[in-house]
């Protein structure tokens, strides 16, 4: 891209034929995105702790950018505090819980107690997998115990089921916060990681916007601590030193500015395609051979995501996948593609029998998505299940 060249749509979202329905995974730079962060690269590019005017440039782009995810999220811009991305925002949450705790028992002159965190089996690996380490380092990690909590995503990105009060064990009060509890010394505050979740009620940060991160945390500093994993030149209010990458931030603004306007539309357009995709797997291939493996009875669903499994013997996820000449998806989050056939966790914790679920696939679409998309998708994925059919070795 030359000097004074603006970022064009189609550099931003080039498919070249293909049907992109993995928009969970992730999704092209919305072009006021691409032009935000355009910008900040041409016109913003000082250190945003720099006193001189290319510094206070930088420094008012992520003050903007800051007031904008607040707006979106319905919290105050002293609140949130940018990251690397959701991985990093998890896992100081869970460092903060934990050494919350130990400051607290230690406040009270006992030292010896062990920190209870609830969870779920269907959590993201980066909320998962540091429990699991501080669990081997002696952190206690189940459901139903004080005095600590840490409650599950409000929706799963696999399968797109939402979770929200009530569900594995978390009553009501314990997802609308536990300051009190946190104040009072006693316990944890709660959390909700909140990553794959396009549309209202749950905002996501994979909503073509650019690979950055923010963690929000109600009460920052004051009535909800956070402790830093890092330390070196104070920026972020030392909460995560380290010079901004102002052009992303800059972008994510934008995005969430995008979404503040525009989420009633966003959200009705996806569901509307997500029900004519559901309804076109249906028709093509026969209810007796489409199971949908995220229709809970009672449970609501993100509404953009698809998660089905195409019944039959040799039809894995990642062989279909494999002999699809237009569709792009997924059998699951990107983070597991490494893991070969094994089925998901995931969906294997939820019920799905192991048969069905090594066959999932995960559809999800996005703001461009339309229904002429998905009908080029789903005949791609009965061409590519005809094949395997007729030639079923691997």
């Amino acid at each position: 891209m030359g000097a004074g060249t603006e970022p064009a749509e189609a550099q931003c979202d080039s498919l070249e034929g293909k049907v992109y329905l993995d928009h969970n995974a992730t999704t092209p730079l919305a072009p006021e995105v691409a032009q935000a962060v355009w910008d900040a690269m041409c016109q913003a590019w000082g250190n945003p702790s720099s006193s001189h005017p290319t510094g206070r440039k930088a420094k008012e782009l992520i003050g903007s950018a800051r007031e904008s995810l607040a707006r979106m999220l319905g919290g105050r811009p002293e609140d949130i505090v940018f990251t690397s991305g959701g991985t990093e925002a998890n896992n100081m949450v869970i460092h903060t819980a934990c050494r919350h705790f130990h400051e607290s028992q230690c406040g009270r002159g006992d030292s010896r107690g062990t920190p209870h965190i609830v969870t779920s089996s269907v959590e993201h690996d980066s909320i998962r997998l540091p429990l699991e380490q501080l669990g081997r380092e002696g952190l206690a990690a189940r459901r139903g115990a004080e005095p600590a909590r840490l409650c599950p995503q409000p929706a799963q990105s696999s399968g797109g089921a939402a979770q929200g009060p009530g569900a594995h064990g978390c009553s009501t009060d314990d997802w609308q916060g536990a300051r009190g509890r946190a104040g009072a010394g006693r316990g944890l505050p709660d959390h909700r990681g909140t990553q794959v979740s396009p549309g209202s009620p749950w905002l996501s940060p994979q909503f073509h916007g650019p690979r950055i991160g923010a963690l929000y945390a109600r009460g920052l500093g004051t009535t909800t601590p956070l402790h830093p994993m890092l330390f070196g030149g104070g920026q972020e209010r030392s909460f995560r030193p380290g010079t901004e990458n102002t052009p992303m931030i800059a972008g994510l603004g934008q995005a969430a500015e995008l979404v503040s306007k525009n989420w009633e539309a966003y959200e009705a357009h996806m569901r509307d395609v997500r029900d004519y995709l559901e309804a076109t797997l249906e028709a093509s291939f026969g209810k007796q051979r489409i199971c949908f493996n995220s229709h809970f009875k009672g449970s609501k669903r993100l509404c953009n995501t698809c998660n089905f499994s195409i019944l039959g013997p040799g039809l894995q996820g990642r062989r279909v996948l494999a002999h699809c000449k237009v569709l792009l998806a997924s059998v699951g989050a990107a983070c597991h593609s490494e893991k070969g056939d094994r089925p998901s966790p995931v969906l294997l914790s939820c019920g799905i029998p192991l048969e069905v679920a090594r066959n999932a696939l995960r559809l999800s679409v996005g703001r461009s998505t339309a229904r002429a998309d998905v009908d080029r998708a789903v005949q791609d994925l009965v061409q590519a299940v005809e094949q395997l059919e007729r030639d079923p070795a691997p």
